[in-house]
């Protein structure tokens, strides 16, 4: 019979030590892990097991992670925790762009992943109350993790669907950039950190669709962001 009492996470690592040292080390703090060192066979892998999170390393010699994530976000929605060696910021923001929702980089420090990877886990599964935030044609199922725009539903990853959550709860109120990191990202806060502007133009894409528009979503240069009160895209 399957565990279903402890999160499974697929770790996708070429490095033997390294993934043997990371397997170690969260399956000691409760998660079953299962690790995979060709990246060709991520995406069938993460269908066929459903894990709760991928922790996916972006340089992978048999297949560029950031195709994967790419190819991942066409047909799953789970987190995806990258692994950089984040010599340049431009692979965190592409591969940002592509669907992750969170980074490390490396070397890695065990602690520092662990602390990511409960704070996906748990905003993924927070916000047990019954809870429905309307903004205009804006309609957010808090407990089913569930968006709708003008009728049409929204398919968000993880932290998309927070950081919606948050601005929408606080519409009317500019968000400063700095605690939006934090609030998102928890540990590691640097001022250059992009991953909040990131989601946000991913966030904006979406909520525009086909149709355009998407301006419910305001920057308040050298600030942060806020959401219209109304929700109105003017």
């Amino acid at each position: 019979m399957e565990d279903t009492s402890h999160p499974k996470l697929l770790l996708v690592e070429d490095d033997e030590s390294l993934a043997s040292l990371l397997a170690e080390y969260l399956e000691r703090h409760g998660f079953l892990v299962e690790t995979l060192a060709r990246g060709s066979s991520a995406v069938k892998v993460v269908l066929e097991r459903k894990p709760d999170l991928v922790i996916l390393d972006l340089m992978l010699p048999d297949a560029s992670g950031l195709d994967i994530c790419r190819d991942l976000r066409g047909s799953w929605r789970g987190p995806i925790l990258m692994l950089t060696a984040m010599k340049d910021d431009a692979d965190v923001i592409v591969g940002l762009e592509m669907g992750a929702d969170d980074y490390v980089g490396k070397p890695v420090t065990p602690r520092v992943l662990l602390a990511r990877i409960r704070a996906l886990l748990r905003r993924g599964s927070a916000d047990a109350e019954a809870e429905t935030i309307r903004r205009g044609d804006l309609v957010i199922d808090v407990p089913s993790r569930r968006v709708m725009k003008a009728g049409r539903s929204l398919d968000l990853t993880t932290t998309e669907f927070d950081l919606l959550v948050i601005l929408a709860r606080r519409a009317g109120r500019v968000q400063e950039r700095s605690r939006l990191v934090e609030e998102l990202r928890g540990i590691d806060f640097h001022s250059f950190d992009r991953s909040v502007d990131v989601i946000i133009s991913r966030l904006r894409k979406k909520l525009a669709g086909p149709a355009g528009g998407g301006r419910m979503i305001r920057t308040v240069r050298g600030v942060g962001y806020l959401m219209t009160q109304d929700g109105e895209d003017r």
